[in-house]
């Protein structure tokens, strides 16, 4: 591990700031859990919002244009970030999705709805990569893997609650009151952040020695130079295979278990069995990660994935098949976390934040091939097995990146193979 990837607790100024990083995180991880998954709750409801008109292409347009913020968001933020500083653009982003959700609240169109979730997008996708960078300058030698997994933890907890108010909401008040809801926290969350959020220590130190060479001063250039450049594409592979693996199966597993014969209640089933994993996989992968390293967890990880995932196209019996859906829940969406650990080890503080973007953001379009892959499949009729078989295939592919980027042979991969 770089010697600069985590800050001793001793060596902080204010011990009480620090132990501000992790809470403060997670609750904006939380709180773009939510907004991700709101268009989802909201969905059936705009469908039949007479007003609208909406159809289902429309709708998935939204929600395409959505991602695709969120994409750009992530790319751009990163340098932002390294530039800066953390704790500014922490503020940035959440003022500026909260305030964006608020909007979407008073659309007046689906094309307007559409732009404001765009933007909204621009912000969110701008959470992640501050929030590991941040939460992995102040993490304990040695657990960077951990925090890192736990932190995401917060995007799962928005997503539930997203769902739950939903139930509740929606029929009371609306889909509109959702985004109202949505921006509502930021009214706490932003003053919190602006009295106790302590800027990165790395960023600090950089930004007052004056002494970063000039052709460092583009956070951008640093993934490309000084043998970072075959790591950089290796990571950016293995997050568009995860992010493929995580809102493909997310998508279309009730109906590509549905197309293998099992009834409805069951696939849903096996939907909520399949999340159920992934929160069992966060925990305990950070753990395992800390143990052994995060770059052989990794590697572990995804060629897990992809051993669950082709056991799914057999036709297990009873319980097995949830079993089976469990398991590749555990290693299919902690194997994407992992990657974002072992990218904020991998790279200097100069340019971590744009590292985690940049891996984040072309992720994005993993997040988008994934669903589209679903579908052409189900549409050819061949979803079960191939569906399994293919996205077996993607996680073996994510392994052997993470592989390669073992293999790179600069400095900084055997620092932190080292750590």
């Amino acid at each position: 591990m770089s010697a600069d990837s985590t800050v001793n607790p001793t060596t902080v100024r204010d011990r009480r700031a620090a132990g501000w990083v992790a809470p403060l995180c997670w609750s904006a991880v939380a709180l773009e859990g939510y907004d991700l998954v709101v268009l989802g709750v909201v969905l059936p409801s705009l469908l039949r919002y007479p007003d609208w008109g909406l159809t289902p292409a429309t709708a998935s347009l939204i929600s395409v244009v959505g991602l695709l913020g969120v994409m750009v968001g992530a790319l751009a933020i990163g340098p932002v970030t390294d530039i800066v500083g953390r704790r500014r653009t922490m503020l940035l982003t959440v003022i500026a999705f909260s305030v964006l959700t608020l909007l979407c609240a008073f659309a007046p169109n689906p094309w307007i709805f559409g732009l404001l979730r765009f933007v909204a997008g621009l912000g969110l996708g701008g959470v992640l990569p501050v929030a590991i960078a941040l939460v992995n300058e102040y993490a304990h030698h040695g657990r960077s893997g951990s925090v890192t997994t736990t932190l995401m933890t917060g995007y799962h907890v928005g997503a539930v609650v997203t769902s739950l108010l939903g139930i509740a909401v929606i029929p009371a008040l609306g889909w509109r009151a959702m985004f109202v809801i949505g921006a509502l926290p930021a009214l706490v969350l932003v003053p919190l952040i602006l009295r106790y959020l302590p800027e990165s220590e790395s960023f600090l130190r950089e930004r007052a020695s004056g002494t970063r060479p000039d052709h460092e001063r583009n956070p951008v250039t640093i993934l490309f130079r000084g043998g970072y450049l075959r790591a950089t594409i290796a990571f950016w592979v293995t997050s568009f295979m995860g992010l493929l693996l995580v809102y493909g199966l997310n998508t279309w597993l009730p109906e590509i278990m549905r197309s293998a014969g099992y009834d409805l209640g069951a696939a849903l089933a096996l939907l909520l069995v399949l999340n159920v994993g992934a929160i069992v996989g966060l925990l305990v992968a950070g753990q395992v990660a800390n143990r052994i390293g995060t770059r052989t967890s990794t590697i572990a990880w995804f060629t897990l994935a992809a051993l669950f995932l082709a056991l799914l196209s057999i036709r297990l019996p009873g319980i097995g098949v949830y079993v089976s859906v469990l398991l590749a829940g555990v290693f299919v969406f902690s194997a994407q976390v992992l990657v974002y650990a072992y990218v904020s080890q991998f790279y200097p503080a100069a340019a971590r934040g744009t590292a985690i973007g940049a891996a984040s953001g072309i992720g994005r379009l993993g997040a988008i091939t994934g669903p589209l892959i679903g579908g052409a499949l189900l549409t050819a009729g061949i979803a079960y097995p191939w569906g399994f078989y293919i996205f077996a295939a993607v996680a073996a592919v994510g392994a052997v990146s993470v592989a390669i980027v073992a293999r790179a042979g600069d400095p900084a991969a055997e620092r932190t193979d080292a750590g």
